[in-house]
């Protein structure tokens, strides 16, 4: 019987891809319209996603053979949804994320940080989250996790020893002048067993209160080392939700609100994002500083500051600073490509917030966007600024010396080239997006996209914001077994769907469940970043879960906040568009 199982467990991932398609085949057969047709390809997708029984992006190309097979969509339009103008913006922004960490200025960027704020337990917290957060912004919250965690442990380990030899030196102290006064007493009276014998005891008294006092430091050492790593993980996944491409899910909902409703008037776009995501990002940055604080550190927030640190407590935090100040002289001085790519990167910053800014009119519409057509967006930003990247030179040109004498001028290679792309580059994620559109084209020209709406009509007697805080708490802990992209891409058209059934402005409820699906705090397998920093060997699941399930709360409030308060004006969330009203029925 043992066998069996194993068997069966060693086969898993094969059984379940002949099983579910085999196994949800009667939905198609019994109902032979368009709509069973599509839902059969979503349930098998969604399975398989959850699962991973297929890789995520060989999954999600799935539409482009079974829509065509069974008379959904022709196999040119499936295939037109997986290089759409999102897909471009992200490669744009994967190519200047693949620059900044080909020339380490994300690694200059967080060594300077660290810098400033110095190694006190709190303040080395609250550097590591604020450096995670604002990089992850940008690049990959997986590279930013891989490159954190091991400064972050250098530093940790050192200030531990420094506290162990500060204590063993203590300890030796205070055996010195103990071993004194014995001595001094067994001189005076040689003869008395009452005196040896409580000065054997004396010595255990010593011996003991080194060990307890060792395993003190070693608590100590253990919590905050877990703090630490909970702390990279946890900001890099927050620090995501504040950028457009600062991770996939953001450009799902936009990819879908695009694809969903086309006249929305650019609706989502980098600048009104960043308005709205931004400030989420810092609350809930701040609130998950406070929990790991007193989970990790103690309620005394003014003891973690060490604002009353004597001399002797600053002594041993100079060798863990010295640590990062060595890191950071290892990079030199700013060398060109680093400026280049700097530069690069702030005049991307640049023209993606001024091209269509939410309170003036932007370069791209006093320049391109006449006549309400929309010929420039961030996607051409974010490829035109890519391209500078191969064009402009790393370095000066160089006479290169030959072995008999003879020189010659030799080009420096470009800042980014195609090589370091390949080796980067995650081509899984364009994939996966393109799947979620191909998913979501296909559920509006089958009709299930309506037939949905049409059975969720009940929900209107319910307000809006209850609706919103269920379906948070519904893909929060959703995307703790699945991944992010997938959550967002099976949810997202029927939330559309719904609101536009109850008519309620679709981004009231689309706009939080995204950022939701960035929610993945409980588990070492709902995110690489926790992945990553559970392969330390630091943490149990227990404190991962115990950390998260309370962040994941404070997430979720912290969400409904946002929709309810400033995102309510930014995006006139309280009435109902017209480029939404696509049945003209609300």
């Amino acid at each position: 019987m043992a066998s069996c199982l194993q068997i069966l467990l060693a086969l898993k991932k094969y059984l379940i891809i002949v099983l579910v398609p085999l196994l949800a085949l009667p939905l198609p057969l019994a109902v032979p319209t368009k709509e069973a047709r599509c839902g059969y390809v979503i349930i098998v997708m969604a399975l398989f996603w959850c699962t991973e029984a297929l890789p995520l992006a060989v999954t999600a190309l799935l539409p482009v053979l079974l829509f065509p097979m069974m008379n959904i969509m022709d196999s040119a339009t499936v295939c037109r949804e997986y290089l759409k103008d999102t897909n471009m913006l992200f490669i744009g922004g994967l190519l200047m994320a693949v620059a900044i960490e080909n020339w380490n200025l994300h690694k200059r960027v967080a060594l300077r940080v660290l810098l400033i704020t110095g190694v006190r337990p709190a303040l080395l917290l609250t550097g590591f989250m604020a450096v995670t957060a604002f990089l992850s912004m940008w690049i990959s919250n997986t590279a930013t996790t891989a490159m954190m965690v091991p400064i972050a442990q250098a530093v940790l380990d050192q200030l531990h020893q420094s506290e162990l030899e500060s204590s063993t030196a203590g300890q030796a102290s205070g055996n010195t002048n103990k071993a004194f006064e014995l001595q001094e007493a067994s001189t005076n009276a040689e003869t008395s067993k009452e005196k040896e014998e409580q000065g054997s005891s004396h010595v255990l008294t010593v011996k003991e209160d080194r060990n307890t006092n060792e395993k003190l430091i070693e608590e100590k050492h253990k919590k905050l080392c877990k703090g630490m790593s909970l702390s990279i993980c946890y900001s890099a996944s927050i620090g995501g939700i504040a950028t457009l491409t600062g991770t996939a899910p953001n450009l799902v909902l936009k990819g879908q609100i695009d694809q969903l409703f086309p006249d929305n008037g650019n609706v989502i776009n980098f600048a009104s994002w960043f308005f709205f995501a931004f400030p989420t990002m810092i609350v809930l940055l701040v609130l998950a500083w406070m929990w790991l604080q007193i989970l990790y550190l103690g309620f005394d927030f003014w003891k973690n500051f060490a604002c009353t640190a004597k001399a002797s407590a600053k002594a041993k935090e100079t060798p863990a600073y010295n640590i990062i100040k060595e890191e950071s002289k290892k990079l030199g001085s700013m060398k060109f490509p680093e400026i280049a790519v700097l530069t690069l990167f702030i005049l991307m910053v640049l023209l993606l917030f001024t091209k269509d800014p939410v309170f003036i009119l932007g370069w791209a519409t006093v320049l391109f966007n006449k006549n309400k057509k929309r010929y420039v967006t961030d996607a051409t930003v974010a490829i035109f600024v890519s391209i500078l990247l191969f064009i402009i030179p790393s370095d000066y040109p160089k006479r290169d010396n030959q072995q008999m004498g003879t020189s010659r001028f030799r080009a420096p290679p470009p800042l980014l080239d195609w090589k370091v792309v390949h080796q980067k580059m995650p081509w899984n994620i364009v994939f996966l997006l393109g799947g979620g559109f191909a998913l979501a084209e296909g559920s509006q020209q089958s009709g299930l996209s309506t037939w949905l709406g049409s059975k969720l009509t009940p929900l209107e007697h319910i307000p809006p914001p209850a609706i919103a805080f269920v379906l948070c708490l519904l893909v929060a802990t959703f995307t703790e077994c699945a991944s992010n992209v997938a959550t967002t891409t099976l949810f997202l058209p029927i939330l559309a769907s719904m609101a536009e059934a109850i008519c309620v402005n679709p981004l009231y409820v689309m706009l939080p469940c995204t950022i939701s699906a960035s929610l993945a705090f409980m588990l070492p397998v709902a995110t690489p970043p926790n992945a990553i920093v559970f392969s330390y060997g630091q943490l149990k699941v227990i404190d991962m879960a115990k950390a998260g399930f309370v962040l994941n709360i404070l997430g979720v409030l912290t969400i409904t906040l946002a929709i309810n308060t400033w995102a309510s004006p930014l995006f006139q969330l309280q009435t109902f568009p017209s480029w939404a009203n696509k049945s003209g029925t609300c």
